[in-house]
């Protein structure tokens, strides 16, 4: 299954300090990257773990504005589908993850920000399988097929 993983956890275990707002930039481009290094294949769909929308909403989350070229970078690119995993499971310990008390206020930012940006959108919810069949029921109504 073609699929381009979180630039920005590679990046951020590999920076050797803690980061600053203008790393989401190199974080956006890296993401782009890894994207274009993707579709050079041609693959008839491609699964990203994340996009620039989450950066930007990250960004003006923590930092309270997002830098105008990660905005132009979002805008250049549209995506198929969005599946948002609602936090309806335990959360998990992370070192990279800075927030275990506001994933509600955070899953609620998202999903206003996809329906502002008009993506097709799916909210993926429940426990184990049920998380799994709700995301794969998403990407065979698009026309995939059996992912």
């Amino acid at each position: 299954m073609p699929s381009v993983d979180e630039f920005a956890r590679t990046y951020l275990e590999n920076l050797g300090r803690d980061y600053i707002q203008d790393d989401l930039f190199e974080i956006a481009r890296g993401q782009i990257s890894l994207e274009e290094k993707a579709l050079a294949n041609n693959p008839e769909f491609l699964i990203c773990d994340t996009n620039l929308l989450v950066i930007k909403i990250w960004s003006e989350y923590k930092y309270g504005n997002c830098d105008a070229r990660i905005i132009d970078l979002m805008n250049s690119r549209s995506y198929d589908l969005f599946l948002l995993t609602k936090p309806d499971i335990p959360w998990t310990h992370d070192p990279l993850r800075e927030n275990p008390d506001n994933s509600d206020e955070l899953f609620q930012i998202h999903l206003e920000e996809i329906i502002k940006d008009g993506t097709k959108h799916r909210i993926v919810s429940g426990q184990g399988e049920e998380r799994l069949k709700i995301a794969l029921q998403a990407l065979n109504e698009l026309g995939i097929g059996s992912v």
